[in-house]
Parts: C-alpha cells; structure tokens; sequence
C-alpha cells in the first residue's frame, strides 16, 4: 500500500478512535492527549497530588504494547540509547510545563481544533514557532549526538514497566490513586481504552505518527509524508464533533482549556520547540521507547516527572488561566531550551563553508 495512502487510514482511524472515547466517557476534546494522560498517570502513581487527575490510563498503555509487538513481528525493535541521555531529561521535562500551560500535546491541539477550540489555533501557531526556531539550530548543526546499540534487554525495561502499570490498574492496590471527580474521573471502559491504544500503537509504530515530525520534514525537505495523518484526524474528528453535536466554535468556554492568548502560543513555542530537538512529540517519543530507544524511554519519564513537578507546585494552566508561576517556567524552560540548542551547535566543515543539518 502507498505510504501516505496508509497513514492517512491511520488518521481516520485515530480520528474516530478519539471522538468514540469521548463518547464513552474520555473529557470532552481529550479522547487521546499523551501529556494530559502521562500527566494522569504521574498522579495515579502518587507523584503528584492534584486529586482531580489521577489514573493510570489505558491509552498509554495499549499504545506501548501495541508498538512494543509491532516492533517485533516488524523486526524493528533495537535497543539503542546514550545519546545525551540528561539533557533529554531535561527537555522533556520543560516541554511538559509548555503543553500543561497550554493544556495538551500537539495531538490535542489537534483534536481540540477539530471540535472548534479557537485557542488550539493560537497553539498551533506557537508548536511552528517552536518548530522554526528549532529548525534553525539544526540548520547549524544541532545534535544530540547519536545513539549506539545497547544489549538488548535494555530496550525491554520500558515494556516491562509499562506491563506492571497495568497489572496495577488492574489489580488497584492501595497505593495507587484514582479521581473521583474531575478529568481524571472521565474515561472510557478500561477493556475499551485499552483496545483503542493497542490499535493506536500498532497504526502509529508503522506510520510514525508525529506532528512536530511532520512540520519540520515539510519546512526543510518539503516531504509531507506525516502532515497527511494529522490532516486525516482534524478532518474525522471534526466531522465527528459535527454529528453528534459537540462542534463549538469560539475562544470562550471550550472544555478544559483557558482563552490566555499569549500563554497558549508561548506553551507550545515551548513544546514544538524542545520536542524538536528531542527528534519528535510526546507520541513519537512513546513509540520509539517502544522500539528499544532507551533515550526516547528516558524522555517519557522526563515527561512524567514535569507533570508532577508542575501540579506539585501550582504551574499549570486550568480553565480559569495560566498561574504567575507557570508563566515563569514557561520562558524559563524557552531559556533552557535555547542554551541547550546553542551549546549543542557545531559547524562540521568550517573549510568548506558547509553546516550540518539532520533530523534528529
């Protein structure tokens, strides 16, 4: 089958895997939000204390081991990693603060743009600010240096913490938390949430679904290879949203999510940004941990303990606005962001006039 002919089923498919999920209890425009949904289960594993999102959700979990077993029977799983394995921590860990500020991932951008959320159109606006200034320092030969082969048990950890997540969901010791009231409170059927990620992994491990993947291919090679996903999900969703009523156009009063201009594009400059030179958004970072790359599994937990870090220390958005707090660490991590670009920037053949450039 055509490449994009298969990401664009991939799109559909997610599309409508998303707009079901709300439909059977997900929070309105957040059938599927990685950040929002890491950030759950940063609560339900008692990392932070904000009661109204804490669950280990399904989602994350099917997509994991989706992507895990496609890997697999693909022959795609390699364990690799030590690729400036802190400073991605560190990334990670300030591109959470930014899609909390903002109050999503670009894949809820997405879905939020689809269902009329204006604001989402104000963050779109900031991920390809993010996504440029980005682009810029790859153009300078930004790296992170490359990732080396590993012994393979190594790739096999994050699978297996992932595994032991969901015999806890399962088994709902004491010590794990679970909303009861709030977004944390919302969700589908697990059996359902587990099935709609185990579907999503295996479409987004062969695809390699990724937003900020998408923009930075189109500005730099032209390629538009991962764009058609995305534009295949705005346009389901929203002919979802259509059908059954829940399309609202407008900045006001849009389900969880604030109308702070300034904040929503400066949360995802933030994201696009640091998800830039981290090589992919939280979804691609996800999937490739899936596969073996112990730098990308390092990410995710960088991802996890800056959603803690945020709701342990009021920096996160609600729907009433953006805190002084969270607006602070919003530029400070664009500050972080562009050290670590600057330092990480190298001209390879000064001689030749020529300077690097790649994906990451």
């Amino acid at each position: 089958m055509n490449q994009k002919a298969l990401i664009t089923i991939a799109g559909v498919v997610v599309g409508a895997l998303a707009i079901a999920l709300v439909k059977l209890g997900n929070p309105a425009n957040m059938g599927i939000c990685i950040a929002c949904f890491l950030r759950d289960i940063s609560g339900g594993l008692g990392l932070h204390r904000a009661n109204v999102v804490q669950y280990i959700r399904p989602e994350i979990l099917g997509l994991v081991i989706g992507a895990f077993a496609t890997s697999l029977f693909a022959k795609d799983f390699r364990a690799r990693g030590g690729s400036s394995t802190l400073t991605r921590f560190i990334l990670a860990f300030f591109a959470m603060f930014g899609m909390l500020v903002f109050l999503g991932c670009p894949l809820r951008m997405i879905l939020r743009l689809a269902a009329g959320d204006m604001n989402a159109l104000v963050g779109l606006a900031g991920l390809i600010a993010g996504v440029a200034i980005g682009i810029a320092f790859l153009n300078k030969g930004f790296t992170l240096g490359r990732a080396v082969a590993q012994n393979k048990s190594n790739g096999y950890i994050f699978p297996a913490i992932i595994v032991t997540l969901l015999i806890l969901l399962l088994a709902k010791p004491a010590f794990i938390f679970f909303s009861e009231q709030g977004p944390g409170s919302m969700h589908a059927a697990v059996g359902v949430s587990l099935a709609a990620g185990l579907i999503f992994g295996v479409l987004a491990q062969r695809t390699r679904l990724c937003l900020v993947g998408g923009f930075r291919d189109f500005f730099m090679f032209r390629d538009n290879y991962l764009l058609y996903g995305f534009i295949a999900i705005f346009l389901v969703a929203m002919a979802g949203n259509l059908a059954l009523g829940s399309f609202k156009l407008g900045f006001e009063d849009q389900p969880i999510a604030h109308s702070d201009g300034l904040w929503n594009f400066l949360g995802m400059t933030l994201a696009g940004f640091t998800a830039l030179l981290l090589g992919g958004c939280p979804l691609r970072q996800l999937v490739s941990a899936s596969e073996g790359n112990t730098d990308s599994a390092i990410t995710v937990i960088g991802l996890i303990v800056g959603a803690a870090f945020a709701h342990n220390f009021g920096l996160a958005a609600s729907p009433k606005g953006v805190p002084a707090a969270g607006q602070w660490v919003v530029v400070i991590g664009l500050v972080v962001a562009l050290l670590v670009a600057m330092f990480n920037s190298r001209i390879v053949s000064a001689q030749q006039g020529v300077v690097t450039s790649g994906r990451n």
